[in-house]
Formats: structure tokens, C-alpha cells, sequence
């Protein structure tokens, strides 16, 4: 059997294979953030295609941190019902799912939260300011936000939580210099700018445990001028080891970042694939803990020679599962494969002829 069917665990939550399906914005919430039939659908439908973790599109933590229409919401004990329901119809196929969490910052979109956005520093942006510069008292609020949002991820009975802080949202702007021009104890250098990170998982971890998969998406790059750097970023990832999370997903980009953000177009070769794999090379050298990698795989074999080399030890997508959303099942040859299955991005791509299927 392939490594990449394997049965793994990451504390605790046990995983039938190393595929996962890394978070997008489906825009399929209500306009509050509820579930909606539509959403538990989709989720379903990755359960039942056999991907060995599903992490839920970016839950907003608070009401001025939603990024876009129809987003998710885990910001009132009201939306817990629906989130209930989305996590036992996932489990009923025998799926896991994670909930990441998530407040937009400088992205916020203040005509749907009808409140100025939240910046960790005064940016300026053609001339005008983009929003109002975070006090004291906001980034305690915001501690508040995102350990209530955990708890109520967990009463809803998702199987853990991924803290969203990459592809420049808010928590990603603490840590890039960019954004983070704070002269107080959360800017500065790297330690600084990551202690809301290591408030947020102390304040998760006293509410909910040890026992319970708490983990990250993290940008090893900014790839913007005065961004984050790979330096910067592999100190954060061991003070957020230090600090009790038990993956990290990798990733890099803003999305307003044009050819280098965090989703590109025309991977068409093997050449082109796993745009982050050299950045995640230099993390499985710096932290002992699960790494998943996201960014442009689209071949069976390339997920595969990732895990076999050390690379990553879960291999995380976002498109090729919303085209084919079965591609794990179909892809395992335990259960069943079907040659011939369609391209996910470029109908030339020479791999799908040689695989009969790409991921």
C-alpha cells in the first residue's frame, strides 16, 4: 500500500490517509454564517470521496472580521446547531473535519460588517487609512474572540481547530513587518510580533484541553516587498511548537499578491507543482511536529515523493477537490480507481495521460 494511504494520528485524531483538503471560502453560508443545506452538502460529499481530513472554510471569529459574502461564522453560541449537524453528517461517512478560525483584519469587508475595519498598525493605502489601528484592549478582545470561537468549534463536535494565520489576514499581519509596525510588546521583532499567536493557544489550550488537535496554517513566505520572511516565519513556527500546536499547515502569499499569492494558475508540469515544497524542506529541519503542505500539487506521484523524502507528511488541496471532490476514493487503489478522470486545472497536463488521474 501507498504511504499515502497509510493511517497516521495527529494527537489523537486518527486520519485513513494523508490527503487533506485544505479550507477555501465556498460562499455557501447563510448572512449570518449558518450552515445552510448547500454547505452540509458539500462537506458530505468530501467525506463520502474519502479525503483523510476536511478543514471548513474560514469561520469568522467576530463580526468585524468577515472577510466576504456567504463565509462561515463561529462567533455566537446560536450558530452551534447547524455546525452540529455539519459534523455528524461528516462523521456519519466516516470523515474528520476541523474547523479553521479566522478574523480578516485589514480584508474585513466593512460593507457587510457595516464597522471600520481592525489593523494591527496604521496602514495606508492610496493616501487614506484603511481602518482603525488595534488598541491594548482590542487584542485582548480578539484573544477572547478566537478561544470562545475554539470552544464552540468543539462543543459542535468538530475534531480539532486550525487557527488561520496566512494569505494576509489578520493574524498573518502580526507577524509581516508590512503590516506590523507596532512600537509596543506585539511589534518589533518576531518573538513580539508573535505573541498574540502564543496568547490565542494558551487561552485555547486552558479552555479545552491538551487532548485536542489544535494546529495552524502559517505562510513560510509573504512573497510581498517587507513581508514575512522564511527567517522570521521558521522562528514563529517553533514558538507556536512551544506553545502546544500540533501541526502546521504550510503555505505562503497574500491574496492580493498576483502571480506569487497563494492559489497560481498554470501549474501544468511537474516542474511547477508544490510551489512551497523548499520552504517546507527548512521547517521538517526546524520542528518536530505534523507538517502539511499546500500549494499546486496536482499528481499522484509528486504527493507521494513529497511524504516518501520527508518533505511534508500530509499533502493538502483546495481546487482539485472542489472539481472532483471523490478524487481519494477514486485515486486509492484499495477501494477503486477509474482511469481517464478529467483534468483538474489544465486540460494538456502531461501527468493525467501518464496517471489516469492527478491530485
Amino acid at each position: 500500500m501507498s504511504i499515502m494511504f497509510e493511517t497516521t494520528e495527529i494527537n489523537g485524531m486518527i486520519l485513513n490517509n494523508r490527503f487533506v483538503r485544505s479550507a477555501t471560502w465556498e460562499g455557501m453560508a447563510a448572512h449570518d454564517g449558518a450552515v445552510t443545506p448547500q454547505l452540509m452538502e458539500t462537506m458530505t460529499g468530501l467525506a463520502e470521496g474519502g479525503v483523510g481530513l476536511i478543514i471548513s472554510s474560514h469561520a469568522y471569529v467576530c463580526p468585524e472580521g468577515q472577510a466576504g459574502r456567504g463565509q462561515l461564522g463561529i462567533y455566537k453560541d446560536q450558530l452551534i446547531p447547524g455546525l452540529q449537524e455539519i459534523t455528524a453528517a461528516v462523521h456519519e461517512c466516516g470523515g474528520r473535519m476541523i474547523m479553521q478560525i479566522a478574523h480578516a483584519g485589514l480584508f474585513a469587508s466593512e460593507k457587510l460588517t457595516g464597522k471600520q475595519r481592525l489593523l494591527v498598525s496604521n496602514y495606508e493605502r492610496q493616501g487614506q487609512a484603511a481602518g482603525r489601528e488595534m488598541t491594548i484592549r482590542d487584542i485582548r478582545d480578539l484573544v477572547t474572540a478566537f478561544c470562545d470561537a475554539a470552544q464552540r468549534a468543539k462543543t459542535a463536535g468538530f475534531d480539532g481547530i486550525q487557527l488561520h494565520s496566512a494569505h494576509g489576514y489578520l493574524l498573518n499581519q502580526f507577524l509581516s513587518p508590512v503590516f506590523n509596525q507596532r512600537r509596543d510588546e506585539y511589534g518589533g521583532d518576531i518573538s513580539n510580533r508573535t505573541r498574540v499567536h502564543i496568547q490565542i493557544c494558551q487561552a485555547i489550550r486552558k479552555a479545552i484541553g491538551e487532548d485536542y488537535p489544535l494546529l495552524i496554517k502559517l505562510n513560510c513566505r509573504d512573497f510581498i516587498e517587507n513581508g514575512l520572511s522564511l527567517e522570521d516565519s521558521l522562528e514563529a513556527g517553533r514558538l507556536l511548537v512551544d506553545a502546544g500546536v500540533d501541526a502546521i499547515e504550510l503555505s505562503g502569499g497574500i491574496i492580493t499578491g498576483g502571480k506569487l499569492s497563494p492559489s497560481r494558475l498554470d501549474i501544468n508540469s511537474e516542474e511547477k507543482e508544490a510551489y512551497f515544497r523548499e520552504e517546507a524542506r527548512a521547517f521538517k529541519k526546524a520542528i518536530d511536529i505534523p507538517l502539511i503542505l499546500v500549494g499546486g500539487v496536482r499528481s499522484f506521484h509528486v504527493a507521494q515523493r513529497l511524504v516518501e523524502e520527508g518533505t511534508a507528511d500530509y499533502i493538502s488541496m483546495s481546487r482539485p477537490f472542489i472539481r472532483e471532490p471523490d478524487l481519494i476514493k477514486r485515486g486509492n487503489p484499495a477501494i477503486a480507481v477509474r482511469p481517464n478522470v478529467h483534468q483538474i486545472i489544465s486540460v494538456s497536463d502531461p501527468l493525467e495521460k501518464e496517471w489516469g488521474y492527478t491530485v
